[in-house]
């Protein structure tokens, strides 16, 4: 098996690693590999973003947000949080998650730790998660990938994903994708019966895999660096695939602000607004349909709905609100 160790921390390079091997790279081979993000979330292939992270929080804290090839779903990762993938041809078996964390619950039974793959697709310990795992398949062929919680920011963890709606502040959104399920968390080096890094943790997974299979490092040339970052540009970099690519939905928007309520009603199809309706209790001196005209056809992003914004005079339409306020409502 080739084995490949991440030296960047890179989100949107790093997804395109996974995509070049699974893609590009000769498929007589099985792979794993190792890797970290910095700051970043990541959803899953068939989710809405905009109902799985706190828009500001991410944008506030410097947190990326990129979209994954497999499905389940979102998670957060920092350099606390070690990373595993397995690309190989064994695609036919279907979604055999036990198979591909077998050697995880090893490593961590030789350290003196129990932990449990659980009726999901996560990995647990004392009945908290510290392993979420995905899969994609194409072509008989599969990709599993797992994040590992070592010593990760629980706490930015928490706050990065999204928030339960507030009295004043209420989000109600109607789609078919896929919800993540809110679990209790944990870090591996809580039940470590002494202190290890997460460098040596990643030294005794390698020895494991080793005791099943003979692994062969492999370093990517200056040609497989160019086509990544050829890919990392085209897709993961790109809000279209990011945010755009989210199923289409509708959601109701409720605030309540100093000049009274106001309630959106939005289609949103392909990250854009298709429709929206401006209701509340409001005062305003303008026709709020010029408003809605205005954001209709608007990409649901801040620089698109400040260019959709500019020289109206929110104001007039709902006294007492300013545009930049209506555009942080709207995304978050």
């Amino acid at each position: 098996m080739i084995f490949i160790i991440g030296t960047g921390h890179d989100p949107f390079y790093n997804l395109a690693v996974e995509q070049y091997i699974f893609d590009e790279m000769p498929i007589s081979e099985r792979y794993f590999l190792l890797w970290q993000n910095a700051n970043t979330i990541v959803v899953g292939k068939y989710q809405n973003t905009a109902e799985e992270i706190d828009t500001f929080y991410a944008a506030e804290h410097k947190i990326n947000v990129v979209r994954r090839l497999s499905g389940g779903g979102a998670v957060y990762h920092d350099l606390g949080n070690l990373n595993f993938s397995f690309i190989t041809d064994q695609g036919a078996s279907g979604f055999d998650f036990r198979f591909f964390t077998q050697p995880i619950i090893r490593t961590l039974a030789k350290l003196g730790i129990e932990a449990e793959f659980n009726s999901r697709n996560d990995l647990t310990i004392a009945g908290k998660k510290f392993s979420g795992n995905a899969q994609y398949f194409k072509n008989n062929r599969v990709m599993h990938h797992g994040t590992l919680l070592f010593d990760s920011d629980l706490d930015v963890l928490q706050s990065a994903l999204k928030n339960k709606p507030t009295a004043a502040i209420q989000d109600e959104y109607v789609s078919k994708s896929r919800k993540s399920v809110r679990s209790r968390v944990t870090n591996i080096t809580e039940h470590l019966p002494r202190p290890l890094s997460l460098t040596e943790f990643q030294g005794y997974l390698l020895e494991e895999i080793a005791g099943e299979e003979k692994l062969e490092q492999y370093f990517f040339t200056g040609h497989d660096s160019a086509r990544i970052s050829e890919i990392a540009n085209n897709r993961y970099r790109k809000w279209e695939w990011n945010y755009g690519s989210s199923p289409a939905y509708n959601v109701k928007k409720t605030r309540v602000f100093d000049g009274g309520s106001l309630q959106l009603l939005m289609d949103i199809k392909n990250g854009q607004v298709n429709s929206i309706r401006i209701h509340g209790d409001f005062f305003g001196s303008g026709d709020i349909a010029s408003l809605e005209q205005a954001l209709t056809g608007t990409l649901l992003n801040e620089y698109a709905l400040n260019a959709a914004l500019s020289g109206l005079p929110v104001g007039d339409y709902i006294n007492g609100l300013s545009s930049e306020e209506l555009v942080a409502f709207l995304l978050n």
